[in-house]
């Protein structure tokens, strides 16, 4: 029998986003899903949807409590409330390839945690470039952002193996923080090379804007130091490799508002990639 996956997409001030979001998931292959939409913002999208045909009996629909609660505490809201088995994460302005939860659900069938690679695009939905892409693989938790350079909102996992929630008190790397999370007891995660989500870049995260970076960099700075204290209970091997990962990724930072001034543009996992490269040399 299909286990059911429950997709939790935080809504905030998504009106014009939302529909391509809820299309894709519409247009799954894998048909046993719960798309679970909270609102942070207090706006009926069970209206919005049904007004425009793309209402369905496997969407439920919560509030976060309140207004710009943020995605964390969102997120958290659902992740109280589901009972089924396998959950997925989905931004209100990401979409799902149609074999997404088709082939994640055949991997979870084995392993705790799916990740899948990225292509990433703009708000307009044209390429810009993919993340992770390559062949599938399995990867421990040191391994996991040398394939996956960048954003780990796409992953799936079993809650029967492992738990966790997001950590509202971080402005930036939730997705990181709850992986890592989840590695406590899921000690592999199979990696889908293949592009599966389609990750857009918005205008603020593709400049190296004061308060996004400094936001990234105290958030990873955080999650260096709980690694590095024991909180996560990682392996040795795995605490090395995600806290180096970590400490190339705020070199990267540091040099990145240059390299985006000589390079009007530069994605930051164009800037990050070759520093990667060059440290596994």
């Amino acid at each position: 029998m299909a286990q059911t996956v429950a997709i939790i997409t935080p809504t905030y001030k998504a009106q014009d986003t939302l529909p391509a979001t809820v299309q894709s998931v519409l247009e799954q292959t894998h048909a046993q899903w719960e798309h679970w939409i909270i609102a942070d913002d207090g706006f009926d999208y069970a209206g919005f949807l049904s007004e425009r045909g793309l209402g369905d009996r496997r969407q439920v629909f919560l509030t976060s409590g309140g207004i710009g609660r943020g995605a964390s505490v969102t997120r958290n809201v659902a992740l109280d409330q589901i009972e089924a088995p396998y959950v997925a994460i989905l931004d209100a302005d990401d979409r799902l390839k149609p074999q997404k939860l088709e082939q994640a659900v055949t991997a979870l069938a084995e392993y705790g945690i799916v990740t899948t690679a990225l292509d990433v695009m703009t708000t307009d939905f044209s390429h810009l470039r993919f993340v992770g892409d390559g062949r599938d693989r399995v990867l421990t938790a040191g391994e996991h952002k040398w394939v996956s350079l960048s954003m780990d909102s796409m992953i799936l996992w079993d809650r029967r193996r492992g738990d966790g929630r997001y950590d509202p008190t971080m402005s930036n790397m939730t997705d990181l923080e709850l992986l890592l999370q989840l590695y406590r007891t899921i000690p592999q995660s199979y990696h889908l090379g293949t592009p599966l989500h389609d990750y857009i870049k918005r205008d603020g995260s593709m400049s190296n804007g004061k308060d996004v970076a400094a936001g990234m960099i105290a958030s990873k700075r955080e999650i260096l130091r709980r690694l590095e204290s024991g909180h996560y209970g990682l392996g040795a091997a795995d605490v090395d490799g995600v806290s180096a990962f970590l400490r190339i990724s705020l070199e990267a930072e540091a040099a990145y508002g240059a390299a985006l001034a000589a390079r009007p543009g530069l994605l930051f996992e164009d800037h990050l990639q070759p520093m990667l490269a060059a440290a596994r040399a």
